[in-house]
């Protein structure tokens, strides 16, 4: 869970995973005649208000006095819908508010919970996100049409990107979840992820009240989703990574909304496709094989490796045999950050990244703010780096935090990491003794676009970074640009992107994720714009990759 002030800027405490439920009250409002206390318990911690959580297998009581919800008003634009959204419009539905941001970790955990709870009661539930965003360019609502699309919503969302409906609603976090009964009263909310069951124990108990008093409307309503325009001019769909491989003239795109793994020569031709098209976790023949968003890559000889990040497992691709088989994670998210065992034991969370060092695979494992070690002689794997707390805090391998980190890379004596939440980049020592120190930027809500040296500097939810000769290029992904960084000097300037380019105007980059480098070029998966970008190191000219044969996947009747 990620928490954040009124103004959006202050300090993120930690939560876990199944973080808490408050119970159904919301505001604190007129003494005696229906006073609204805040109740916060965290399943793993001590409860921090005056009551304690409802157990487990019993929803909270209702409160007696009731507060009508809020309108929907003062949003910047609507998606998935063709226009706003009025609460007075959906009285006889249970509906399910949900404050988010596209960048948090938390809520891109709580999205398949709510598609499961859609799914139960469709027709009972009206879900509606709210997207109070963090950083500057998730303010952007066609940002956020991307975010829709990469992330399958299938229900309307809001841009509240000036905070309107977050402050109405005295939201503290991300994500917060709200319920709001058929007559329009507010009823319950929780904050954080994991709370599927107390929602469907919640919206049960409205669903049968709502019968009982016949309030209840039960007439599915359809919404107009959002369109993917650009699918035709590309074979690929908001890929997230890339891998460049010099010595075998290969080249590896994590195609992660198609769910599947692109594999080309440098120069762009089909070699092969790993994953039908379709999300799952099937291991096999390439061409039966299947992946959930495949993430982060590492290439040991034929062996291919690949962070599936919602599937919450390793893949090893045999690329001889053309085959594919999980290596690790049990396909459960976890809840256990100290746990170290068997890999095929351990429940991973969020793999977001990999590299490879020495026989051992380093994870950014971006759901528990931590960085993983898998042994790939032994077949264990565990945390290698962090306590679990999402924060920058440097120090020893045990007592440091990381905040979400997405990118890995290493020079062969220390892995580099693009900690996303804190917009920093971060060197961890891979002898197993030294400290973790953070090399550029700063704290959770420090963040912009300035090159600088050390905490001055400001980049905005970087992805991906690669080593190369000396120094590392960070795809800066919310400024849409490539960054250099000097690791020694601790500087960082801009190398390219951000700037229009040509008499359209068409940026350079939208929301790079990933970067690779082979034979003086840097490989782009610019993600928000279905490609892969080619940079010439010396002269900086910038090529779209022409991929030749590669389609995109066939649609499922």
């Amino acid at each position: 869970m990620s928490e954040a002030p009124t103004p959006p800027a202050a300090v993120r405490p930690t939560s876990r995973r199944r973080h808490l439920w408050l119970l159904p009250a919301l505001f604190l409002v007129a003494v005696f005649a229906g006073l609204f206390i805040f109740v916060t318990a965290n399943r793993n911690n001590m409860p921090q208000a005056a009551a304690a959580p409802p157990p487990d297998n019993e929803p909270p009581p209702r409160e007696k006095h009731l507060h009508p919800a809020p309108e929907l008003d003062g949003g910047s634009g609507w998606l998935n819908t063709a226009g706003p959204v009025k609460l007075k419009d959906l009285r006889g539905k249970i509906v399910v508010l949900d404050f988010w941001t596209f960048c948090c970790i938390n809520c891109i955990h709580t999205l398949p919970d709510l598609a499961k709870l859609e799914k139960k009661y469709a027709n009972q539930i009206v879900v509606i996100g709210v997207h109070s965003a963090k950083f500057d360019a998730e303010k952007d609502s066609e940002n956020i049409r991307k975010a829709v699309l990469r992330y399958e919503i299938s229900h309307p969302v809001v841009n509240d990107a000036h905070m309107n409906i977050w402050n109405a609603y005295e939201a503290s976090s991300w994500p917060t979840l709200i319920l709001i009964d058929p007559e329009g009263n507010l009823v319950a909310r929780g904050s954080g992820e994991g709370l599927y069951e107390a929602l469907d124990q919640h919206i049960a108990r409205l669903v049968k009240e709502g019968r009982e008093k016949k309030t209840l409307n039960e007439k599915p309503i359809k919404f107009e989703l959002a369109r993917f325009s650009e699918s035709a001019a590309s074979p690929l769909f908001f890929p997230g990574k890339v891998l460049a491989d010099e010595a075998s003239k290969r080249l590896f795109i994590s195609d992660s909304t198609h769910h599947r793994i692109v594999i080309t020569t440098l120069d762009g031709k089909k070699i092969a496709v790993a994953g039908d098209g379709q999300s799952g976790a099937t291991d096999g023949p390439f061409e039966k094989a299947r992946f959930n968003d495949p993430q982060g890559l590492a290439l040991d000889g034929d062996t291919l490796y690949v962070a599936d990040r919602k599937n919450n497992l390793i893949r090893a691709l045999d690329l001889k045999a053309q085959t594919v088989k999980t290596v690790a994670g049990t396909g459960e998210q976890g809840e256990d950050r100290d746990s170290e065992g068997p890999a095929l034991k351990e429940s991973l969370n969020s793999p977001w990244a990999l590299t490879l060092h020495d026989g051992m695979l380093y994870i950014a494992m971006a759901g528990f703010h931590q960085i993983w070690k898998m042994d790939l002689k032994q077949g264990t794997a565990g945390p290698y780096a962090g306590t679990g707390s999402e924060t920058r805090r440097d120090g020893s391998l045990t007592s440091a935090s990381f905040a979400q980190p997405s990118g890995l890379t290493t020079d062969g004596k220390t892995l580099f990491t693009t900690d996303s939440e804190t917009s920093s980049v971060r060197a961890v020592p891979l002898d197993g003794k030294g400290k973790v120190t953070t090399i550029v930027g700063q704290g959770l809500f420090d963040f912009g676009d300035v090159d600088g040296t050390g905490e001055a500097v400001r980049l905005q939810h970087a992805l991906g970074l690669v080593y190369h000769d000396g120094k590392l290029y960070v795809a800066d992904t919310y400024n849409s640009k490539i960054k250099v960084i000097d690791p020694e000097k601790r500087s960082s300037t801009t190398f390219i992107g951000g700037e229009a380019a040509g008499w359209l105007g068409t940026p350079v980059f939208r929301e790079p994720g990933g970067i690779s480098y082979a034979n003086g070029k840097l490989y782009v998966a610019d993600t928000n714009a279905h490609r892969i970008r080619v940079v010439d190191l010396k002269t900086k000219a910038v090529s779209t990759l022409n991929l030749q044969g590669v389609e995109a996947p066939k649609p499922v009747p």
